[in-house]
């Protein structure tokens, strides 16, 4: 489209409902700035800018029949770009991922440590290991994480659990168990993903 034309929004998207792939290619160069714009305010971690804006037009794209034109159309993939992103976030909060690139170069260390079996973990490597273990514990459930913080760090005993939290000491020893699963599991994936 050239530059010096203003750009025909109305006639684009009649253009677009009938399939037009310029038309499309056009409506997203027009729109992009917007959305990008949108999807930098409300970044979740660790999604690209770029990746989410393609979620963003594919939205738009596969709702673009349902835009009755009652609100100005910029407004109405505003809502979209906002609501992707909500969601996104959601989906984070849901499932926090842990990955090996957002360890500090310390806690990289004191990781491979563990994993060769080093068992000796070295007094100025404590504080990292202490901070992975809870960027580790920050993945579980607030109940998982309570048992684990409490029969673990704490070296409090069934009793003592079951007694501060109400929970019978059958169910306390059941979610130690799946929590210290969890826990090995996301350690496996943590280490799984160093290696690719």
């Amino acid at each position: 489209m050239p530059e010096d034309q203003p750009f025909d929004l109305a006639g684009c998207l009649d253009r677009v409902r009938k399939r037009d792939q310029d038309a499309a290619r056009d409506l997203v160069e027009h729109l992009h700035p917007l959305v990008i714009r949108i999807a930098r305010a409300h970044l979740p971690r660790r999604v690209a800018e770029e990746d989410l804006a393609q979620e963003i037009f594919l939205k738009m794209f596969t709702r673009i029949d349902q835009y009755q034109g009652n609100v100005p159309f910029t407004h109405w993939v505003s809502r979209i770009a906002v609501t992707t992103c909500i969601d996104q976030l959601r989906a984070q909060k849901r499932r926090p991922e842990l990955r090996w690139a957002d360890l500090s170069e310390r806690e990289t260390q004191v990781l491979d440590s563990a994993v060769s079996n080093e068992n000796d973990v070295a007094p100025d490597d404590a504080l990292e290991a202490r901070e992975l273990v809870h960027k580790l514990l920050d993945r579980l459930s607030p109940q998982d994480r309570l048992v684990i913080q409490y029969l673990d760090l704490d070296q409090k005993t069934i009793a003592e659990i079951s007694a501060l939290t109400g929970w019978n000491q059958t169910l306390v020893k059941v979610r130690a168990f799946r929590a210290r699963r969890k826990l090995q599991r996301f350690y496996r994936e943590l280490t799984e993903s160093e290696r690719l």
